[in-house]
C-alpha cells in the first residue's frame, strides 16, 4: 500500500519537495508540478520522484468541464486535457476531476445534474478529453459525488460501458458516496460492494471518514480518517487487494501536521493489520 496527500508548505525544487515527503513519510503524492513548467523542471522532478520510489498517483483538474457559460466551459475543457497531458508525461496513475455540475457553483448540487441530456454531454465530452490526448501511460477518471454522477458503484459502471475508453478508469472516493442514513449505518457492506464492482478499474483512491448526527432532516459530516465510524481495519484489507501501487490519498485537511496525523493513522492501521506499507 502506498500513502500520501496533500503537501501545504511551500516548495520550490525537488529537493525542498523531497524533504516534505520525507517528513510526511509520503510514498505515492499529487502532481508537484504544473503544465506550463520548462521540460528540464518536470524531468527533474519525475526522477526526484523516481530515484526515491515516490509514486506520482494522480494530477488533479477539479475544473467544471459542463458549465452554463459556453466560454467557460470550453476553457475548463482545455484545462482538463492539458492536466490529462501532464498526467501523461509524468506517468501518474491518473489524472482526476468530477463531471461537474450544471448551475453557479462548480461542485454544486442541482436537479439539472441528474438530466438525460447532461448525462450524454458528460459522456460525449469526457470522450473529447481522452481522444484529444490520447495518453499512453495514464487513466482519466471522475471522482464519485454525493449529488452528481457517478454517484453509486452502478452509475460509475454504466459510465464505464458508455464512455468506452480504454483510458477511463475509477478514482474511488467510497466516503464522497455515503450520502444517505442507509450507506451510513451499513456502510461496511457498502464500502465493500466499491471495491468489488469498481477494484478491476480503480487507480486512485481517496480515504476519508464519516459521522452522522441526529439532526432532521440527515446530516452526515466528513472527518479525518480514526475520527468517525468507518472502519478502517476492514477498508485496509480491502484497498491492500487492488496491488501495492494503487495510491491512497488524505484530504481537505488545513495542516502539514493534520495532514501527517491523517497518513499516519492509515499507516498504522494497516500495519496492525499485517498489511506492507511502502
Amino acid at each position: 500500500m502506498r500513502i500520501g496527500g496533500e503537501v501545504k508548505k511551500p516548495y520550490g525544487n525537488p529537493r525542498e519537495w523531497l524533504l516534505l515527503i520525507k517528513e510526511l513519510n509520503y510514498s505515492a503524492v499529487h502532481a508537484p508540478i504544473g503544465y506550463e513548467a520548462d521540460d528540464d523542471l518536470k524531468r527533474a522532478y519525475i526522477e526526484c520522484a523516481k530515484d526515491n520510489n515516490i509514486l506520482i498517483g494522480e494530477v488533479g483538474v477539479w475544473r467544471n468541464p459542463i458549465s452554463l457559460d459556453k466560454i467557460e466551459a470550453k476553457r475548463n475543457i482545455e484545462y482538463c486535457k492539458e492536466r490529462l497531458a501532464l498526467a501523461d508525461e509524468l506517468k501518474a496513475n491518473c489524472c482526476v476531476n468530477i463531471t461537474g455540475s450544471r448551475g453557479e457553483i462548480w461542485d454544486g448540487f442541482y436537479k439539472e445534474n441528474y438530466d438525460e441530456d447532461v448525462y450524454t454531454l458528460i459522456v460525449d465530452t469526457t470522450r473529447d478529453i481522452i481522444d484529444s490526448v490520447n495518453p499512453k501511460y495514464t487513466f482519466y477518471t471522475l471522482e464519485p459525488m454525493p449529488w452528481m454522477i457517478p454517484d453509486s458503484p452502478d452509475s460509475y459502471l454504466k459510465l464505464i460501458k458508455d464512455i468506452d475508453r480504454k483510458a477511463f478508469g475509477v478514482h474511488l472516493d467510497f466516503t464522497n458516496m455515503i450520502n444517505s442514513p442507509i450507506r451510513f449505518l451499513k456502510s461496511e457492506e457498502f464500502i465493500e460492494e466499491c471495491f468489488k464492482k469498481l477494484g478491476p478499474y480503480t487507480k486512485s483512491i481517496h480515504a476519508k471518514d464519516v459521522i452522522m448526527e441526529k439532526a432532521y432532516p440527515c446530516v452526515i459530516k466528513e472527518l479525518m480518517p480514526g475520527k468517525g465510524k468507518l472502519n478502517y481495519r476492514r477498508i485496509v484489507h480491502l484497498i491492500d487487494k487492488l496491488g501495492e501501487d494503487i495510491p491512497v490519498f488524505v484530504e481537505h485537511l488545513n495542516t502539514h501536521e493534520e495532514y501527517l496525523e491523517a497518513s499516519s493513522f492509515i499507516r498504522q492501521v494497516a500495519r496492525n493489520e499485517g498489511i506492507s506499507v511502502i
